[in-house]
């Protein structure tokens, strides 16, 4: 689960970017942030823990 947030935040500020599709990139900027998908994901966990 920490692992997908952290991919969902360094992600984030190349979600929109489809013109670049080179795999050198930093892993944080000030740009990355958390997103709608994080927040579900993280709804969907908590909910698979209260089962």
């Amino acid at each position: 689960m920490i692992g997908v947030i952290l991919g969902d935040i360094i992600a984030s500020c190349y979600e929109f970017d489809r013109g670049n599709k080179s795999k050198d990139f930093p892993l944080s900027s000030k740009k990355s942030t958390y997103a709608d998908d994080t927040v579900m994901k993280l709804a969907v966990g908590m909910a698979f823990l209260n089962e």
